[in-house]
Parts: structure tokens; sequence; C-alpha cells
């Protein structure tokens, strides 16, 4: 029996799959706010940010953006589907799980841990639900075979490979339009980087005069060694002078935290209308606030790109 019985039993139609109108609907949800925060308000800095938490809740932020150019790849170039990878909490896993199945297209998730299954936690039951083939991965054959980008055959059919996290140059051109898609400039744009996919499609738009701060939360990360492997070091040097990298605010590696982190991002949401959390969101605002109070910056126009973040399905 084959691993896509669904799709063979109810095959939708070609205009369907090629109608990328939902993409556009779900990305028109996010919008540019005004926020407020108690320790920066002697900078007389005027604070924005980019809601693109609410695109979607699995969807959520920059997975959509990164997933919309690979999935109109895969229609334009008649693919069977796509095969991505992830940890067993991967919300990169999740998204494309939860697009695919808007899309009506063939997805398989092949995941770090061969003691895995479909059953072991929350995310992996609803990826499965959503309906991706799971496939477990002993872990040294994962890392070999993760950041496989292009096009593949897998069982005589060809398949369209999106790397961990969705890190690929057709996810740099969706990430571009964070930018594209603003009404006006900032002097000052932040994000939380995991990948980095998404800090380079900022930085190859945002306008000359602009910097960019992006805070990685994986500890040891090399923020412009990753960032030159996807676009080359020629087009990496183009962004280079942007670019304000905070190295130190990963608080232990992903997914760790302190209590100081927790009370900041505690008393941060107490003061606004939406929310960080400590693994990305969190994280770079905090880096954010200490940058601008400790280099004295005043009377600047700063935007935060709210990226998502952990769905509520993490919590399960």
């Amino acid at each position: 029996m084959s691993k896509f019985e669904r799709f063979e039993k109810e095959e939708k139609s070609s205009d369907i799959l090629r109608d990328m109108g939902w993409i556009e609907s779900l990305i028109n949800k996010t919008k540019v706010e005004t926020f407020v925060y108690s320790k920066l308000n002697d900078l007389n800095c005027k604070l924005f940010i980019k809601r693109d938490d609410l695109i979607h809740e699995e969807i959520s932020g920059n997975k959509i953006r990164k997933l919309k150019y690979n999935l109109k790849y895969c229609f334009d170039s008649n693919l069977a589907g796509i095969v991505t990878y992830g940890g067993a909490y991967s919300n990169h896993l999740l998204a494309s799980a939860a697009a695919a199945n808007l899309a009506g297209i063939r997805i398989i998730g092949r995941v770090r841990g061969n003691e895995l299954k479909a059953d072991s936690n929350a995310v992996l039951k609803r990826c499965s639900e959503l309906g991706m083939h799971l496939e477990f991965l002993e872990r040294n054959y994962f890392s070999k075979i993760k950041n496989q980008n292009g096009i593949v055959e897998i069982d005589g059919k060809s398949f369209l490979s999106i790397p961990e996290g969705g890190s690929n140059l057709n996810g740099v051109e969706g990430c571009k339009e964070i930018i594209t898609e603003l009404e006006e400039e900032f002097d000052y744009y932040c994000l939380a980087q995991g990948t980095t996919t998404t800090s380079i499609g900022i930085a190859q738009s945002i306008p000359k005069k602009s910097k960019l701060i992006v805070v990685p939360v994986l500890k040891g990360f090399d923020s412009e060694k990753e960032m030159s492997a996807i676009i080359g070091e020629q087009e990496f040097q183009k962004i280079k002078n942007q670019l304000i990298v905070l190295n130190d605010y990963h608080f232990g590696g992903y997914s760790k935290s302190t209590e100081l982190l927790r009370h900041f991002v505690k008393d941060f949401n107490q003061q606004n209308t939406f929310d960080i959390e400590s693994v990305y969101t969190g994280k770079a605002m905090f880096a954010l606030v200490d940058f601008l109070k400790s280099k004295n910056i005043r009377n600047k126009k700063v935007l935060f790109v709210h990226t998502g973040g952990l769905s509520n399905w993490m919590n399960s």
C-alpha cells in the first residue's frame, strides 16, 4: 500500500494545487503595531513590531515565508510533493505539514531519532494527523542528509527536498517580503536567528542606511559563516556591514532559559497586548533592550520582527 494513500484516493484539481492565494490570505493577517517597554522610556525611541505571529497558529511567522516559494517551485515543476527534515519537536516540520495539508500536496517528514514514533509527542502526532508521512532516521544518517536541497527521487517520483528549517534560497526569497511589504523605513530592525534564512532575506531588503540586529538562539552558533554558506561569500559581503550580531543572548542554548529571561518575558508581556516566549522572541527582545540601553541609542525608529515561535502544540 502506498504511503500516500490519501492523495491517491482523493486527488485534487491542478487549479487548486496551483492556487497560492491561500498563502497570501494568511500573510495578509500580519500588521505593524507600536509597543512599549518601561525600561526604554527614557530613550525616546519609536518602537514597532511586525506581527507575523498573527499569520497562522501552526504555520507561524517566518515559517510560511520560508515555505511559500518552495511550494510554488514544487507546483511549477509538477513535482510529486516535498520532503523535509526536523527533530522531535520541530516547529518547521509542523508548519510544513500544515502548509502541505492546506495546499493538498504530498509531504514526507524525516525525523531525527529512529527510537521515535508518530505518537511520541503531540507535535509528531499532529504532523501525522495533517497527512505528513513520517520517517524516523538514525541520528548520524539524519545529520548527513538534513541539508539536502533540490529535487530528489523517492519511490520513482520526483520530490522537492527542503533542508531542515526551510533553509534555502527559496526560503530567503519569501523572507524578503517581510520588509518589502512594509510602508515605512526604520533605523534598526531586529529578530531572533535560527537557520539565518530569515535574517538573510531581511538583510537583503532593508534600506542601506539601516542596521539589522540578529540574535542567535543557538549556543556557539557562527552566524556569519552560516549566512555565507546559504548565499555565498560574495553576496554576504554586500550585507555584512549592516549586520549587528548579538551572540551572548542564547541563555544556555536552544530551548534553554534562566530565571532572568523568564522574568523579563513575563514583565514584557504584562506591558503589551501580544506575547513573546523564551525560546526565540524573548531572547531577541531581551537583547534588543540591552543593546539600546547599553549603547544609549536615542530618537530612533526600531522595528522588531515577531517571527512567531513555538506553536501551542509544543506545550501539549
